[in-house]
């Protein structure tokens, strides 16, 4: 009874091979798995625009520093700190007493150059009658001339001094030299300024518009301007149309305009730098702050797109794609990937216009095998990327 009992479970054994083998034969001799389902496009020449994204950092467009331009005793602080100020705001008083008495100073002065002057022309026509009545000499004549025009000459001297007078009083009052967002207050009440001092009362920057200064290497510059040359790429007029990309990743929402780029290279690091203007109702950007600025420097013509997600990359980092070939059949095809266009990558190398390359499915098929391929829908390929999410996920758990 012994030795029956394991020939009985070595005889049920090989009748299970047997069968096994029989279905391969049977699947063989039927031809096979049935064909897989894939995803595909058609490719086509574009007009792709070429739009580079560069580092850059924020400027006030206008930045002035208040300074005195008289000496004295700041007595008040009119502005508050941080605020907008218009053009000829008062932002300090310096005391105004010692120019108070400078303007009455001259006034009196010129009263006085004016009252001589009064009396010199008196004895001038004086002497001009008696002159003509053959009374007078000429040289008494010439000399009341030669007065007069002295005290003309110190009436003109105490009508500038008075101006300037009136012209330091009136400096007393320190005002914003332009309009913008003004900063700290850098000296308090009591403080002693000088005209010919470094000191700075207060900064003041013009935040509407701004500018973002940004640069590019003068050898990728240099190669869209000869491509541009050669035909190989088109201008378009909207093409100094610049964007900015915060440092969060968001896009801001207004756009600006491409200003002008440096006749000179960067020495130390080969850039141009270049700059744009973009409008800052908000004051949402500010000086100093980092960008990446987008700009469109050209169009390229003749330019073949596939989706990012149907690039693939052997273990040399090599790009590869599935091409259906007119066999529908799978061919595993080396291609040069160049930039990035939103989702897609521009293919440079490795494909020609009305070729159909594999975007769903390519996980399912080997080089040779035989596909049904279907169009692509950009729309259902995130259902699609979620379900094999969740399977692999589901497989990973089973593993464990």
């Amino acid at each position: 009874m012994r030795l029956i009992r394991p020939i009985a479970i070595a005889t049920m054994g090989s009748l299970l091979v047997l069968a096994g083998c029989q279905k391969e034969e049977q699947q063989a001799a039927g031809g096979g798995m049935p064909p897989s389902q894939v995803g595909v496009i058609t490719t086509a020449v574009e007009q792709v625009p070429i739009t580079n994204e560069l580092p850059g950092r924020i400027a006030a467009t206008r930045i002035a520093e208040v300074r005195p331009r008289v000496s004295g005793i700041v007595v008040e602080r009119v502005f508050e700190q941080g605020s907008i100020v218009k053009e000829g705001d008062v932002l300090y008083r310096i005391d105004p007493a010692p120019f108070k008495v400078q303007v009455d100073s001259a006034e009196a002065t010129l009263r006085r150059a004016e009252a001589v002057q009064m009396q010199a022309r008196q004895a001038a026509d004086r002497q001009e009658q008696l002159r003509k009545s053959n009374v007078g000499s000429a040289q008494q004549l010439d000399d009341a001339v030669a007065q007069l025009a002295q005290a003309n000459a110190d009436v003109a001297v105490a009508q500038a001094g008075l101006a300037s007078a009136q012209l330091n009083f009136e400096y007393a009052e320190v005002k914003a030299p332009i309009s913008g967002r003004i900063g700290r207050a850098l000296i308090t009440e009591g403080a002693l300024v000088s005209a010919n001092g470094t000191e700075n009362l207060a900064t003041i920057q013009q935040l509407d518009p701004v500018y973002a200064d940004f640069t590019q290497s003068a050898t990728d510059l240099i190669r869209l301007r000869n491509a541009l040359k050669d035909g190989a790429l088109m201008s378009e007029q909207n093409s100094a149309d610049v964007k900015l990309m915060l440092d969060d990743g968001t896009i801001y929402p207004q756009s600006g305009k491409l200003l002008f780029s440096e006749a000179a290279v960067d020495e130390t690091t080969g850039q141009i730098t270049l700059r744009g203007e973009f409008p800052n109702p908000n004051n949402d950007l500010l000086p100093g702050m980092y960008v990446r600025v987008q700009i469109e420097q050209g169009v390229e013509k003749n330019a073949i797109l596939v989706p990012q997600q149907a690039v693939q990359r052997d273990t040399s980092g090599k790009a590869q794609l599935y091409v259906v070939n007119a066999e529908k059949k799978v061919d595993l095809r080396q291609v040069t990937v160049g930039r990035a266009n939103g989702t897609r990558w521009v293919i440079t190398e490795g494909l020609k216009p009305g070729e159909q390359v594999v975007v769903e499915g390519f996980q399912k098929v080997r080089p040779g095998a035989e596909v049904v391929p279907s169009e692509w829908k950009p729309e259902s390929a995130a259902p699609e990327a979620q379900k094999q999410a969740a399977a692999q996920t589901e497989a990973s758990a089973e593993t464990k």
